[in-house]
């Protein structure tokens, strides 16, 4: 990505919060870099270079700032960083996946070879795979040697790395201090079963909005709302869990507790926080896009999705229902289907059930809860497809295949695909034209001229679908 280094030093001195990881600032005089907001003195704009992201900052030798905490600030939102590639390579990287699998696996994965994929990585961010991943983990080390009680051995193998003298010999070489210096550098925390983190953004949000329209389609048992907070159990592969997550006071920044159990999955579990709050948004570009449609509610963002799947079960429950009704199918199915699980929390007490469950259940069933048998057949054959990994329900699925597979199932049409994308995998120019309230926002019932009045918020047309809704105050999905 190529940067203006005027706009950014002007950004860094006024320390714009907007600008917060979007570009980083390495000073060639300390050796160090930060974040644009970071509160040292501003240095002289010949002192200063200007890189996309952290790996390029520390391939070009400079180490991350201890105040500031570059491994805190937010990321680039799918659309920001595109929809290519690379971009989709990124998120797999961010979530650990070099980590169980090498180059040439992921490159399959996503249906390239691995020369293409190293190229379009390298021209995209600066730096191979492999670095870009070796940035990840050790930034993400450094974080919980700074947030945590974890011991140095918990801290290596919960950040991705395999072995300790590989992750100590790194950690000194780049950072110049030793794991245990960092560590001796911060207040001692008592070990405990749960732990805590900080999650940026880039303001504003309006996370009460947020809140109500996550909480008006929860699954009771699965996820809830707590006044301010939010709370969900969680399930990835083997591992089991929960989240808690609430606005930091004064900061522009959500804490995550989460239970230890989620230890090994760390990376994804911090990745699907930020989607499903859509923490790495640019919300003043979106605005000024939309113009007077976003006026009323400039910090409106579009809420994602922690488990794909199932809000894809959700979506097909919501087809032609109240929300009101399908939020009470979907709390019926997990209570039926979904695991039990122990938390802290009495309003948690199922996970979701899992697509192979979902596949293997029969009809009668589906349709003993309420659900309608064409329904219950969608959700059963969507089970199937996601189990065998013919449909990808994540940030990094390709959109228009994941359309298009997802169209070509029986009881699965243009509005659920569409809305399925907007929050399974973000996609920020979903536009789900055939919905009642959105043709009632616009007083347009015609489908052509409804998508030719959309045109103008390309490719923000998810966030329009938002400010449309809460104009109305209630959706249909």
């Amino acid at each position: 990505m190529e940067l203006d280094a005027d706009l950014c030093y002007k950004a860094l001195q006024c320390r714009d919060a907007r600008f917060d990881g979007a570009f980083f600032v390495a000073v060639r005089t300390t050796g160090i870099y930060c974040r644009p907001v970071c509160k040292a003195r501003t240095p002289r704009s010949e002192n200063c270079r200007f890189f996309a992201c952290a790996a390029a900052a520390e391939k070009s030798g400079f180490r991350p700032c201890l105040r500031c905490r570059p491994e805190l600030a937010p990321g680039r939102s799918q659309a920001e960083a595109g929809g290519g590639l690379a971009a989709r390579a990124f998120r797999r990287i961010e979530e650990g996946a070099l980590s169980e699998i090498g180059v040439e696996d992921l490159a399959h994965e996503l249906g390239v070879c691995g020369r293409q994929l190293r190229r379009a990585v390298e021209q995209a961010y600066g730096v191979s795979p492999v670095a870009l991943a070796q940035t990840q983990r050790l930034l993400l080390a450094k974080r919980l040697l700074t947030d945590t009680a974890m011991t140095v051995t918990e801290v290596t193998f919960a950040s991705g790395f395999s072995s300790m003298r590989r992750f100590q010999t790194l950690f000194r070489n780049r950072y110049r201090l030793t794991p245990t210096d960092l560590r001796r550098s911060q207040a001692i925390k008592e070990p405990a079963l749960t732990l805590f983190f900080e999650l940026a953004y880039r303001p504003p949000f309006d996370w009460d909005a947020l809140l109500d329209f996550l909480a008006g389609r929860a699954s009771s048992g699965v996820e809830t709302r707590e006044e301010t907070r939010y709370l969900r159990t969680v399930r990835i592969g083997e591992h089991k869990g929960w989240i808690a997550v609430q606005p930091m006071k004064g900061r522009s920044a959500f804490q995550v507790e989460m239970s230890s159990s989620l230890t090994p999955v760390l990376p994804q579990v911090l990745s699907r926080t930020r989607r499903l709050f859509d923490l790495d948004t640019d919300m003043e570009l979106i605005e000024k896009h939309l113009g007077p449609l976003a006026s009323a509610h400039p910090s409106l963002r579009v809420p994602g999705a922690f488990d794909g799947f199932e809000v894809a079960v959700r979506t097909v429950l919501g087809q032609q229902v109240s929300v009101k009704a399908a939020s009470t199918l979907a709390t019926r199915l997990s209570a039926s289907l979904g695991e039990p699980i122990e938390t802290p929390f009495p309003q948690l007490t199922h996970l979701f059930p899992t697509p192979a469950i979902l596949s293997g259940a029969e009809l009668v069933q589906l349709t003993s809860l309420g659900i309608l048998p064409a329904r219950a057949a969608t959700i059963r054959t969507l089970s199937r497809e996601v189990a065998a990994g013919r449909i990808g329900l994540d940030h990094c699925a390709e959109v228009e295949a994941a359309m298009t597979a997802l169209k070509a199932l029986p009881g699965i049409g243009e509005w659920t695909a569409q809305y399925i994308t907007m929050r399974t995998l973000g996609w920020p120019d979903a536009f789900p034209h055939t919905d009642l309230g959105i043709k009632k926002a616009l007083s347009e019932y015609n489908p052509r001229q409804l998508l030719a009045r959309a045109e103008q918020w390309r490719p923000w047309r998810s966030y329009a679908a938002m400010h449309l809704w809460k104009s109305l105050e209630a959706t249909s999905c």
